[in-house]
C-alpha cells in the first residue's frame, strides 16, 4: 500500500469539472496525491478520481456544500482519515449565478465566494505545515471588480470573489506567520467552462469580442496547469498573483 507520507497532499475545491478538474491531474502530473470535493457530480468526481490514481496518485473524493459548517467538518474528518498532513489548498469552487440558490438566499454568493474560502482555510490550517500553500482561483473581471466593466449579470460573482480574495489578503500576514504562502490565480474568460456559457447566454458574442481582442481564450488545462505549476514554484512569493489569458491591462478601466 502506498506510503501516505510518501507524496504532497492537495485538496481541490469542486473539483469534479472544469478547473477543479484539470487543476487535480495536473497536481497528479506533478506528484500530488489529490481531494476533491463536489456538490453533486458523484459520478464525475469519480472519474477525475479514476484519472488521478491512473497516474500513480491516490485520490479521495467527498461530497461537500461548502457554505455549510457541518459539510465542511466532515470534509476534513474524512481528509485526516486519509492523510496526515495537507500540503496545498486550491479554494476553487464558487457560485453566485445559480438563480434557485440566490432566490431562497440573496446572500447566497457572498456566502459561498467569501466566508467559505475563510471556513476553509481556518478548517486546513491545523493540517498544513510551514512550507504550504494556498491557492485562490479567481477571474480578471473579479480581481479587477471596481476598476473595470463587465456584465451586470456577473456582479453577483464579481463583487463577492473579490470580496473574498481581499478578506484572504487581509489575512496574508497570518498565514505567513504559519509558514503558508497565498497565491491567487487569476483567468481570463476561460473556453469550455459553465461560466463563459452563462455570460455567453446573457450577451452573444462576447467570447467573440474577447477573442479579437486577446486571441486564443485559456481552457480548463491551460488554468490547471498555471494553478498546479504556482504550487510547485517556491520562488513565487506570498501575495503573488499569477496571470492566466490577456494581460490585466486588456480590459477597459473605469475613469
Amino acid at each position: 500500500m502506498m506510503d501516505q507520507n510518501k507524496h504532497p497532499v492537495a485538496l481541490i475545491t469542486g473539483g469534479s469539472r472544469g478547473i477543479g478538474a484539470a487543476t487535480a491531474l495536473a497536481l497528479a502530473d506533478r506528484g500530488y496525491d489529490v481531494a476533491i470535493t463536489y456538490r453533486n457530480k458523484e459520478a464525475r468526481a469519480s472519474e477525475v478520481a479514476a484519472e488521478v490514481t491512473q497516474r500513480g496518485m491516490r485520490a479521495l473524493t467527498v461530497a461537500c456544500d461548502i457554505t455549510q459548517q457541518a459539510d465542511i467538518a466532515h470534509l476534513f474528518t474524512q481528509l485526516r482519515e486519509w492523510s496526515d498532513h495537507l500540503d496545498l489548498l486550491v479554494l476553487n469552487a464558487a457560485g453566485g449565478l445559480e438563480r434557485d440558490l440566490v432566490a431562497a438566499d440573496p446572500q447566497y454568493p457572498m456566502r459561498i465566494n467569501r466566508d467559505a474560502q475563510l471556513a476553509l482555510v481556518d478548517a486546513a490550517l491545523p493540517l498544513m505545515s510551514a512550507g504550504g500553500t494556498i491557492i485562490f482561483v479567481t477571474s480578471h473581471w473579479a480581481h479587477l471588480h471596481g476598476q473595470v466593466d463587465y456584465l451586470p449579470s456577473y456582479t453577483p460573482v464579481a463583487s463577492t470573489k473579490h470580496a473574498g480574495e481581499q478578506a484572504l489578503r487581509a489575512r496574508q500576514e497570518e498565514l505567513t506567520n504559519h509558514g503558508i504562502r497565498l497565491i491567487v490565480v487569476t483567468g481570463d474568460l476561460i473556453e469550455g467552462t459553465i461560466m463563459a456559457k452563462l455570460l455567453e447566454r446573457s450577451a452573444p458574442g462576447l467570447t467573440e469580442e474577447r477573442q479579437k481582442k486577446i486571441g486564443q481564450l485559456p481552457t480548463v488545462a491551460d488554468m490547471g496547469k498555471a494553478i498546479a505549476t504556482a504550487a510547485v514554484d517556491t520562488t513565487l512569493p506570498s501575495g503573488h498573483t499569477v496571470v492566466v489569458g490577456g494581460p490585466l491591462d486588456s480590459f477597459h478601466r473605469r475613469e
